[in-house]
């Protein structure tokens, strides 16, 4: 697949169950919609993959066949900083979801790390990263390749903010960046109001990992709405109240180069998903229009 900057929906869009469509037929419908990447969603999964290997298969075929990029979305239910049966649980629970993101050939798990609770928030983020050091190493030991993806995340119970994504990608082997543009707007009170502003993250993402990893990083974005402890709920692109604008992330994209595979997570997945990729042509071509 080229390198370019891809677009789709976290999930089936809800559209395409009221027209009767399976999951199977989703890389089609977004190919025809000109959309080209798909984020599986895997939030309830338990200790086992919760799909056969046969119909994980056939969903990566039929992706392959229209040019769509898988990813999964992980459980919901993991916590790398709990107590030890709770961070056992988690890491079944990440090996099953990467067992099916690799039948289905998912490039990257993303996932959710866990929450601070009562320790320091550098003792949960040691306890995070040797978890996952642990959870790699059986990876390779079963032969996946898909790569791990900890997520920025928006509240601030949870592990996962900008730094601390950073410092796992750097300390854990194949691990895949995974910036929620939402989630850093929400997290930091309403903190991306500009491009510069979002250009001071992506400036340091390449000066602390490197080039190709900001260029290549895999993003969730929508509007945002939160409150004092962040994250409250997603919104869709046209409500003007909320943020960041995702014209400001386009502007950003284009300077720096960039090809990310942008997910859309508003309540409007592939509308608004075919909103962002409309975005960025209108700046790409406002640029070529002034040479």
């Amino acid at each position: 697949m080229a390198e370019r900057t891809r677009f789709g929906p976290a999930g089936v869009p809800p559209m395409f169950r009221l027209l009767g469509a399976s999951t199977f037929d989703t890389p089609r419908l977004l190919r025809e919609e000109g959309l080209d990447a798909l984020e599986y969603q895997a939030v309830r999964w338990g200790p086992k993959p919760q799909i056969k290997e046969i119909d994980a298969r056939r969903l990566g075929e039929e992706a392959k066949k229209n040019d769509v990029k898988l990813s999964m979305h992980g459980s919901y239910f993991i916590n790398l900083s709990g107590k030890r049966e709770v961070v056992e649980a988690s890491k079944r629970r990440m090996i099953a979801c990467a067992i099916g993101a690799e039948w289905m050939g998912a490039g990257v798990m993303v996932f959710h790390t866990g929450f601070y609770g009562l320790f320091e928030k550098d003792y949960a983020l040691k306890n995070c990263i040797t978890a996952l050091k642990e959870v790699s190493a059986e990876m390779k030991s079963l032969g996946l390749k898909v790569k791990l993806g900890p997520e920025t995340m928006g509240r601030k119970s949870q592990v996962g903010n900008l730094e601390e994504i950073i410092t796992i990608n750097r300390e854990v082997e194949d691990t895949q960046l995974v910036v929620d543009w939402g989630h850093l707007h929400a997290l930091h009170q309403g903190a991306l109001k500009t491009a510069d502003d979002m250009r001071k993250v992506v400036e340091k993402i390449e000066q602390e990992l490197d080039t190709q990893t900001l260029r290549n990083m895999h993003c969730h974005f929508s509007k945002i709405e939160f409150a004092s402890q962040g994250e409250k709920k997603h919104h869709t692109l046209d409500e003007q109240q909320f943020g960041p604008d995702f014209r400001m992330l386009s502007e950003v994209i284009l300077d720096f180069k960039m090809h990310p595979t942008l997910i859309c997570e508003s309540p409007i997945l592939d509308i608004d998903a075919r909103k962002m990729k409309e975005t960025l042509q209108q700046a790409q071509d406002q640029r070529v229009n002034r040479i």
